[in-house]
């Protein structure tokens, strides 16, 4: 069969790499902003299209941003290559001449009535990502705090460590639910009028309408896939979304402030050793990009009037469309709340900090128990080595002397001695003290039928002497009596039912007077979408899954540990965490053997032992590497990140075919990538597998995202770094110049 490559969309030189002449270096971040602070006059600011978004410094720290994220190993930018002149561009956009539809490649749909995806370039690329750094700059610091997603190190981690720290007796709460719409031309020119509001820059503001006309820029509001990876969305909605929303967040920020203002803390009027437990209505609200969760502590009237302010403002403001139905208010106590992808419920602090059961108390007893016998036998053991050791060298020294030896030392060793003695003397003090038979033992010793007791006796010593006995029998009783010293068992053990008691008390006020805020994974999801992609079969067992059967053993596992981390990433804050783990670990790891016996048509057994538990492979050189977690660095994962981690849809739902053909070299198609050792990967989309449509609900996972149909079966050429870095999910298809696909026929 005769095998033809072409470009697609666009041809070959296209992204031929040139060399231009020298380029200035890239603008710092400290730089940058000062850059964009000094076109700040009059209260807004001025000319930031020819003067920041078009200068070819901070051009070429966007081409860095994105050479970046498509190369996580890798912080140096390759220049002077560039795919593209950057002068000429520059010129380009700072005359506002740039028009985004020329930059743009259209993939038609693979269904006869499905819409088309629109792709920028590369080229287009660099332009938005400069822009979105000039409108970070300017709006940034002024969006509110509860605002998380597409800022710096804000992401869903930062929103649910808001959510347990800082939520307290949540009663009543509701999720506004927008219907799901395109981002449309009433939303643009909203949007353009916030932005004149700040930026006096027509040139600009014309810019950003041409991009969502021409959609290059395409906003889904209400749907799942902002934030995602998803290479019809870019970084620069985040931002876009953010600034649409900036009125809505001045709402709450005001609305919060009234209610504070209306029903203050009582110890803000009585001081804050107040004995009275006082619990004011209070207000929070958390947004996520379009996702906004509202939380009240007053009575549900109050609720619903907070929530008919918050939707009118949204419908009448903001020109958006609510799902009624579905921005019911809930129960914070008694009903679940679904928000980003995560369970909420209101529970008690017990709940989350229970107390230890007695069986628990039982077993820590014996485990220390355990402890202190084999420290204490290791004890023992260095002692008699030491003994045994001090007479070898004793003998050793015995005989050199009788033989005639002379032995000469630079210090001294008998205070050595007496420094080792001393504390062993204390050593043996301390222990006999902590024990009571001992300590009675030798109070019956010290006691019992001394003659210095009887008075004909004392009456012919001299006082000095009975005088220092006394005073040895009263220590003598101090410290060694067992009656004493019970006494002070007892009061100790006194002490601690008191502190046991006053902790109990604690507990139980909390429990009665306080909620705290959990957040779980949806294991039923979760479970839903593993059988879905195909991990386990009807009865929940693991299945391999043939479709990876024609990658290699290393892209097979790092297919399954790129679903396998990002999962344990996406989820380390939950509480049931525990149970994510159990999937990941049973579950996919057990799959992935499965597959793995189905591709080389062995047992479980035969790959288990040929790859061990930890799927270990050896690379060309040799070596052993390990992709998917191990067992250990499971266990110990935990609630460690503050970063907005990458959800697993767009790892779960493609698999990357490996093609067989004898292609000729191709340029990786991943950003300011030219290696020429490539190899042709085909996407296959998991709901064109099953012949989905993932707006069903009922057939699909609600909440999960899905890459557009209009990729599928479409070929990649990629160097074996990016390949690798897809298949573990280190980079996304956002990553990728997906205007140049190849077409095999």
């Amino acid at each position: 069969m005769l095998v033809a490559l072409k470009r697609l969309l666009v041809p070959s030189t296209a992204r031929a790499f040139t060399s231009l002449s020298p380029l200035p270096s890239p603008i710092s971040p400290s730089d940058f902003e000062s850059l964009v602070l000094r076109q700040y006059r009059a209260g807004k600011f001025h000319a930031l299209l020819p003067s920041v978004v078009a200068d070819p410094s901070v051009l070429l720290a966007a081409c860095r941003n994105l050479f970046s994220r498509s190369h996580p190993s890798s912080s140096t930018l390759p220049l002077p290559l560039l795919p593209f002149s950057l002068p000429a561009f520059s010129a380009t956009l700072r005359s506002g001449a740039l028009d985004p539809l020329s930059l743009c490649s259209s993939l038609a749909s693979s269904r006869r009535k499905g819409q088309a995806l629109i792709l920028p370039t590369l080229e287009l690329k660099v332009a938005l990502e400069a822009l979105r750094m000039a409108l970070a700059a300017v709006y940034e610091s002024r969006l509110a705090t509860f605002a998380y997603g597409g800022r710096a190190g804000i992401g869903r981690h930062t929103a649910v460590r808001y959510l347990k720290s800082t939520v307290s007796n949540p009663t009543w709460w509701f999720r506004v639910a927008l219907r799901r719409e395109h981002f449309g031309p009433r939303h643009v020119r909203r949007l353009a009028a916030v932005m004149e509001e700040k930026i006096d820059d027509p040139a600009l503001i014309a810019l950003v309408e041409r991009l969502f006309k021409s959609e290059a820029v395409a906003i889904e509001l209400g749907g799942v896939g902002l934030g995602r990876g998803f290479p019809q969305v870019s970084d620069l909605s985040s931002i876009l979304i953010n600034i649409y929303f900036d009125a809505f967040d001045r709402e709450i920020q005001e609305l919060r402030a009234e209610v504070h203002k209306k029903n203050p803390r009582l110890c803000d009027l009585d001081g804050e050793n107040s004995p009275v437990i006082h619990m004011p209505i209070r207000v929070y609200a958390v947004r996520y990009l379009d996702e906004i969760l509202v939380i009240t502590s007053g009575s549900k009237l109050f609720t619903m009037n907070i929530k008919d302010r918050i939707l009118k403002h949204l419908e009448g403001e903001l020109d958006l469309k609510i799902d009624k139905l579905k921005s019911s208010i809930h129960s914070a106590v008694s009903e679940k709340m679904d928000f980003m992808g995560m369970e909420l419920q209101a529970v008690p602090p017990s709940v989350l900090h229970p107390p230890m059961s007695e069986k628990a108390i039982r077993a820590k007893k014996k485990y220390l128990k355990r402890k202190a016998a084999k420290a204490l036998e290791l004890k023992n053991a260095r002692e008699t080595r030491r003994k045994k050791l001090g007479l070898k060298i004793l003998n050793h020294l015995f005989k050199k002397l009788k033989r005639g030896h002379v032995f000469e030392f630079d210090f001294r060793i008998e205070s050595e001695v007496r420094e080792v003695f001393r504390n062993w003397a204390e050593e043996v003090v301390a222990e006999y003290f902590k024990s009571r038979e001992d300590c009675w033992n030798w109070h019956r010793m010290l006691t019992t039928g001394d003659f210095l007791s009887l008075k004909r006796v004392r009456d012919q010593l001299p006082p000095e002497l009975l005088d220092s006995y006394d005073e040895f029998q009263e220590k003598v009783d101090k410290y060694l009596n067992p009656v004493g010293i019970s006494k002070v068992l007892e009061e100790e053990e006194r002490q601690e039912e008191e502190e046991e008691e006053r902790r109990y008390a604690r507990r139980t006020v909390e429990d009665l007077t306080e909620l705290k805020m959990r957040v779980n994974a949806p294991i039923q999801l979760v479970r839903r979408a593993v059988k879905l992609a195909g991990f386990t079969n009807s009865m929940g067992r693991p299945r391999p899954i043939k479709l990876l059967i024609c990658l290699e053993d290393a892209g097979i596992i790092k297919w399954y540990a790129g679903v396998g981390r990002r999962w344990l990433e996406y989820f380390c804050c939950c509480r049931n965490f525990r149970m994510v783990k159990t999937v990941v670990n049973y579950h996919l790891r057990f799959s992935c053997f499965l597959t793995l016996a189905e591709k080389h048509e062995s047992t479980k057994r035969q790959a288990i032992r040929h790859y061990t538990k930890d799927l270990k492979v050896i690379d060309d050189n040799g070596v052993e590497e390990v992709y998917f977690p191990t067992e250990r660095e499971i266990k110990m994962m935990g609630d460690k990140n503050l970063s907005d981690p990458k959800p697993v849809d767009g790892t779960l739902s493609m698999i990357l075919a490996r093609l067989a053909v004898n292609e000729p070299a191709c340029s990786c198609l991943a950003h300011f990538c030219d290696r020429k050792d490539t190899v042709l990967y085909r996407i296959r989309l998991l709901q064109n597998r099953l012949n989905v449509d993932p707006l069903n609900e009922n057939r699909w996972v609600p909440g999960m995202g899905a890459i557009h149909e209009s990729l599928n079966k479409k070929v990649l050429s990629l160097c074996p770094q990016h390949a690798s870095d897809l298949f573990m999910g280190r980079i996304a298809l956002q990553d990728i110049d997906c205007t140049s696909f190849v077409n095999v026929e």
